[in-house]
């Protein structure tokens, strides 16, 4: 049986597309690359949750043996809460929330990183830093010990400083590679 392990090594980089300030890996792909390897995995939208006039929509995903849920505020392209969505919004953010819940099971969990700041903390990406991050996240799967871990890193830390989300995307690389490799 697959494992976690395996498919959060999987390159989605080909898959991803840019929408504004953040990077997506779109549903259709996500889906695509968890029946690949869990032929058995199977997906539910449960039933939103309204907190005044905004929504809350979720989804639960079995695969490799469990169920993870997610859950997902329907929003509009900076990431605020969009009052009285209407049905086109709700499904986007379902199939954006069923993405997200792949990516537990590894899928281009990297990807996701950083994607949980506000919507005013991220700083707009240089779109060759943003190259440069998957590159980096790419060298810091492909590490074999700690040591070439750390140097990978900090050289990765050095060139993408600048850029925040650049930076919380290596470090969450690098976090997983680490225990990974404990």
């Amino acid at each position: 049986m697959t494992t976690y392990n395996e498919l959060r090594k999987i390159n989605c980089n080909e898959f991803t597309e840019r929408k504004g300030q953040l990077t997506y890996l779109s549903w259709t792909y996500a889906v695509d690359i968890l029946l690949q390897n869990d032929p058995m995995a199977t997906w539910e939208f449960l039933e939103p949750v309204v907190y005044n006039d905004t929504m809350m929509v979720r989804t639960e995903v079995t695969a490799l043996g469990k169920t993870l849920k997610m859950q997902l505020p329907v929003m509009d392209n900076r990431n605020n809460a969009i009052k009285s969505p209407d049905a086109r919004k709700i499904f986007d953010s379902q199939k954006r929330s069923l993405a997200k819940n792949v990516a537990c099971f590894g899928v281009g969990l990297y990807i996701f990183a950083g994607s949980d700041l506000p919507s005013d903390a991220i700083d707009e990406p240089t779109p060759d830093l943003g190259e440069l991050a998957n590159n980096c996240v790419i060298e810091i799967n492909n590490c074999t010990t700690i040591e070439e871990l750390k140097n990978v890193y900090a050289k990765a830390y050095a060139a993408l400083a600048k850029d925040k989300n650049a930076v919380q995307l290596i470090a969450n690389a690098k976090d997983i590679k680490k225990v990974e490799l404990s």
